[in-house]
């Protein structure tokens, strides 16, 4: 029987670094998926401890958040709000079994874990979502009354992907537990930006673009010229953690 992991997920279980490598302050976080599962995360404060605002990161479907470091530091320095990153099940030190379903309850987890542990308001709360990260974003922020979502590498859907990578043929196993963005994203009420890179090779800006023209509340698309998958922060440099800082002042202005 095929298994998701390793043809969707490719978890790494070593973490290779930490925020203290790039100097920043922050907390080794332990807490519970939606169904109790342990999982870890680094909670990074903001400098200003007057910023009430959040960013919650799902990092995509390889590595652990040690690899997503270099990418945390800068948008920390950029935009100085809070970061909450984790991994997800059988990622790093979280513990399961990776699977669709699962990334779900972790999603959930985490959101709980913001606003029932720290007692960060939902509308104080930025979602992030990376290439996998996206579904659970978009499944989020189509439920709970966030502050707005960044999409970086977004896909349409799970059958899309497959099909794109099975050239058609899927295994029924992999046919589980759908992400589903394209069918989710018109349930998004709050702000939304739309971050590809022109040559992306993993996820075709086609997918993106369908998502933006699905997309009901107000939204932003920023192509990054140049760039892949993986480097779009790196290829994107100022202008595109200049995009990050416009979102989150439009998005704060709108709160206020």
């Amino acid at each position: 029987m095929l298994s998701e992991k390793g043809l969707i997920f490719f978890p790494m279980r070593e973490l290779e670094g930490t925020p203290e490598d790039y100097q920043l302050n922050y907390e080794n976080v332990f807490f519970p998926a939606a169904d109790s599962t342990r999982l870890h995360g680094w909670f990074v404060p903001s400098s200003d401890p007057k910023v009430n605002t959040t960013l919650l990161w799902f990092h995509g479907n390889a590595g652990n958040i040690s690899h997503r470091l270099e990418n945390l530091a800068l948008l920390h320095r950029y935009l100085d709000i809070s970061i909450f990153i984790f991994d997800y099940r059988e990622f790093g030190l979280s513990e399961g079994q990776i699977s669709k379903a699962g990334t779900y309850l972790d999603a959930q987890g985490a959101w709980n874990y913001l606003v029932e542990e720290r007692s960060i308001e939902p509308g104080d709360i930025l979602l992030f979502g990376r290439s996998l990260g996206t579904a659970l974003t978009v499944d989020l922020a189509s439920r709970e009354p966030c502050l707005g979502a960044v999409l970086e590498a977004a896909f349409t859907s799970s059958h899309d992907m497959l099909e794109r990578y099975f050239f058609g043929a899927i295994p029924q196993e992999l046919l589980q537990s759908a992400y589903d963005n394209l069918g989710k994203i018109h349930l998004v009420r709050a702000p939304l930006l739309f971050i590809h890179g022109q040559y992306d090779e993993a996820i075709p800006v086609e997918m993106a673009q369908r998502l933006y023209q699905a997309a009901q509340s107000p939204k932003r698309f920023h192509l990054v010229i140049g760039s892949g998958h993986n480097d779009t922060y790196v290829v994107g440099g100022f202008e595109y953690f200049q995009q990050w800082r416009d979102f989150l002042d439009e998005c704060l202005g709108k709160k206020d």
